[in-house]
C-alpha cells in the first residue's frame, strides 16, 4: 500500500491527516501485542468528518498507523516536549502507557530507520511537494494539520480535554491574524476550547511553519468526545455530534483562510 494517499485541489488550504491510516504491514502487526493491534489511538474518523467541508482543498494522508512510525514526529526521535510525558516516533506504549510489543518485539535501531524511509520520508515529501504547489498558485499556502484524541488521558494531561486544541508553537507558525482567526473561530463555538495548551503542534506543523517564507501551519487537535459515539471499540462516529461539528469546522477554516488572503496582501514584497 502506498504510504500517502493525496486529493489535489487548487486552493491555498492543504489538509493533512498523519494520524488517520489503520494499514499495518503484516510483519510489524505480528509483533504487536493484543493491545497493539486494537490501534487504539488512532484519529478516527477524521478524513470523513473534514470530507467537502472547503472546495478545492487539498488532502495530504498517511495510509500507515501511527504505530508503524509517528508521521507527526521528529524523524531525529527529538522529543516534541521536552520533560512531559509523550510518545516517541515509534512508540512503545499507547497513551495510557501500556505496551503494545510482544516482549522482544520491540523495534530496534536499524527498524525505526527502515520505517522512517519507508513510510515518514515518503509521506513528507509528499507533502512538501503539495505544500509547494499550493504556493506556487498563491503565493502562499496554509498547511492545517488535522488530529483527534481521546478526551481524557490521565498519562497525558490532567482532567478532560477541551474540544479544541489550538497549536501554533506559541505563535511562531503563522501569522498572528491566522492564529488570530482560528481562535476566534473556535470561541464562536462555546465549546471549551484552548489556544497553545497541552497540544501546541507536533513535528509537522513546526517543520512547515514558515511564516516569513509564506508557508502557514497550524493544528487541530479534537477531544473525540466532540464527534465519536463512543471512545472505546469500536470508535464509531456519531452523525448527530457530526451535524453539528462539521459546520463550526467550516466557520473556522474559512476565517483561516479569510485571514490567510489578508496576511498575504501585507506581507512585504521579496
Amino acid at each position: 500500500m502506498d504510504p500517502v494517499r493525496i486529493t489535489r485541489g487548487n486552493s491555498p488550504l492543504v489538509l493533512s491527516s498523519p494520524h488517520t491510516g489503520t494499514f499495518v504491514p503484516d510483519d510489524i502487526r505480528a509483533k504487536l501485542n493484543d493491545e497493539g493491534q486494537r490501534l487504539r489511538d488512532t484519529d478516527w474518523h477524521i478524513e470523513e468528518l473534514y470530507a467537502g467541508l472547503i472546495p478545492d482543498a487539498t488532502c495530504v494522508q498517511a495510509t500507515f498507523h501511527r504505530y508503524v512510525i509517528d508521521a507527526n514526529r521528529d524523524p531525529s526521535g527529538q522529543s516534541l516536549y521536552p520533560g512531559q510525558t509523550t510518545t516517541g516516533l515509534v512508540p512503545l506504549t499507547t497513551f495510557d502507557n501500556t505496551p503494545i510489543w510482544r516482549e522482544g518485539d520491540e523495534p530496534n535501531a536499524a527498524e525505526v530507520a527502515r520505517r522512517t524511509a519507508q513510510f515518514h520520508a515518503p509521506y513528507h515529501a509528499a507533502l512538501a511537494a503539495e505544500l509547494a504547489r499550493v504556493k506556487a498558485i498563491h503565493g502562499y499556502a496554509v498547511l492545517y494539520d488535522c488530529h483527534s484524541i481521546r478526551s481524557v488521558i490521565p498519562w497525558l494531561f490532567e482532567g478532560t480535554l477541551p474540544d479544541f486544541n489550538i497549536g501554533t508553537d506559541g505563535g511562531r507558525t503563522c501569522d498572528p491574524r491566522i492564529e488570530a482567526a482560528a481562535h476566534a473561530g473556535t470561541q464562536a463555538t462555546r465549546r471549551t476550547e484552548v489556544l497553545n495548551g497541552r497540544f501546541r503542534g507536533g513535528w509537522t506543523t513546526r517543520h512547515y511553519g514558515q511564516p516569513s517564507q509564506g508557508i502557514h501551519a497550524i493544528q487541530m487537535e479534537l477531544a473525540q468526545a466532540s464527534h465519536l459515539a463512543s471512545e472505546e471499540p469500536p470508535f464509531a462516529l456519531s452523525e448527530a455530534k457530526c451535524t453539528i461539528l462539521r459546520p463550526q469546522l467550516t466557520d473556522i477554516l474559512t476565517r483561516i483562510l479569510h485571514a490567510a488572503a489578508e496576511a498575504a496582501r501585507h506581507a512585504p514584497q521579496h
